[in-house]
């Protein structure tokens, strides 16, 4: 079987760092496996169908990451970036849920 082709048009940058998913009612640690500059490949420490639209923390650079799902696989989703924020200091009000689970992350 030959494996599918990669259509990215950026490279991925291997990651291999701790993070949390956060949405609405949701806060899951997850591994962020590799990156680039348009999007992001998490393994998640359960299955768990998530929301179209997400926050990931990338706990060890102190950053939100608002992106939305492309695919999932198992315990690995795809996701494409929409924007991003660093949670030190003041942050938009719409990754203030983001800021709160980084702190508890030891953030």
């Amino acid at each position: 079987m030959t494996p599918p082709s990669d259509r990215r048009f950026e490279s991925r940058q291997p990651a291999n760092t701790r993070g949390v998913v956060v949405a609405p009612g949701l806060e899951l640690p997850c591994l962020i496996i590799d990156q680039s500059q348009a999007g992001l490949r998490l393994r998640l420490d359960r299955g768990f169908a998530l929301p179209s639209r997400i926050i990931v923390i990338d706990l060890a650079r102190g950053m939100a990451i608002e992106a939305d799902l492309a695919w999932s696989k198992g315990l690995e989703v795809g996701l494409k970036q929409a924007g991003q924020a660093s949670l030190r200091g003041l942050v938009p009000s719409r990754f203030a849920a983001a800021r709160e689970a980084f702190r508890r992350a030891g953030g």
